[in-house]
């Protein structure tokens, strides 16, 4: 990946010491302390809710721009003036303004009025393995805080570029998708109210978006909504986001309508087949092993904890 949210790039420092007792001392050899950013852990929830066996969306369109070819730009340095920077890699570049549907480009710079937003998709895509359902899944609370510093900044910045009447589908957007993760995270119930301003606006342009669709309707769902978000996972389920039937049946679990959501999983298990004995296990700890989550990893007596993975709640 190309960006990181723990941004502790290697640091070194280096110790001298003199004796104070005769000139004749020499310096201490230096000690290099370089402080390593730790790995991070893997997604818990699957990186493209709309196809479990796809890539991400990101990830494809890192391959495309990869495969197009690059017009090479020599532009001045943005740190020393007196410099020049050759770039010769293609960037995923969108639109700012005055655009309402979905429109990526790839280019080496670019344009008045586009934003290269490669760092902030492979950013959000990463926050998502981890924040896109409540409660947010972290392996530590050191990766957590790195995460919450860098969603802080990103939001920001896309709070205002989307700051404007005329501001892009594509920043709305991810505006959007990250004040949900914001608020997943509990950076502050500012987000609750942003998410839903975006949402509003984005539904407004495209009332059929499946994954804007698939984003609010979870998103209402696990903020209380229940009965709001059905129609809204509905309509994510018959666009074909896979993810949404999952939502749809965690939905009727918060409703506590079993059934419903046993009927969900077993609409799920016809539509993909693959996820079958996923389903299955499901449909039967709701019913009998009070499972209250579909992303909840159950415990027994004798078993630790499963390992959650993208494909497998």
């Amino acid at each position: 990946m190309t960006f990181k949210p723990l941004a502790l790039a290697c640091l070194a420092f280096t110790m001298t010491a003199c004796s104070t007792v005769s000139q004749k001392s020499a310096e201490k050899p230096v000690d290099q302390v370089v402080f390593v950013e730790p790995e991070l852990s893997p997604p818990f929830y699957a990186l493209n809710p709309f196809n479990y066996n796809e890539p991400p969306p990101f990830e494809v369109h890192l391959q495309k721009a990869a495969a197009q070819p690059v017009t090479k730009m020599v532009v001045t340095h943005p740190n020393d003036p007196s410099k020049q920077l050759t770039l010769d890699v293609n960037k995923l570049i969108i639109p700012i303004i005055d655009s309402n549907t979905r429109s990526m480009r790839y280019a080496a710079l670019a344009n008045t009025n586009e934003i290269d937003i490669t760092e902030i998709d492979d950013f959000l895509q990463m926050v998502e393995g981890k924040a896109r359902h409540y409660p947010p899944r972290f392996s530590d609370r050191q990766e957590r805080r790195g995460f919450e510093a860098k969603l802080r900044e990103v939001t920001q910045q896309l709070d205002t570029l989307a700051a404007r009447e005329n501001a892009s589908f594509d920043v709305l957007v991810r505006a959007f998708k990250a004040s949900v993760m914001a608020r997943n995270l509990d950076l502050g119930s500012v987000y609750t109210t942003k998410s839903l301003t975006y949402a509003q606006r984005i539904l407004k342009i495209n009332q059929d978006d499946p994954e804007v669709n698939f984003w609010f309707g979870f998103g209402l769902s696990e903020g209380g909504g229940q009965r709001e978000a059905i129609p809204y996972l509905d309509k994510a389920m018959k666009a074909g986001v896979q993810e949404a039937y999952l939502a749809a049946a965690n939905n009727y679990i918060a409703l506590e309508q079993k059934k419903n959501a046993a009927q969900t999983l077993a609409n799920y298990k016809v539509k993909y087949p693959q996820e079958a004995e996923v389903a299955d296990r499901l449909i039967q700890e709701i019913e009998k092993q009070g499972r209250w989550n579909v992303w909840q990893v159950l415990q027994t007596a004798n078993q630790a904890p499963a390992a959650a993975t993208p494909k497998t709640p």
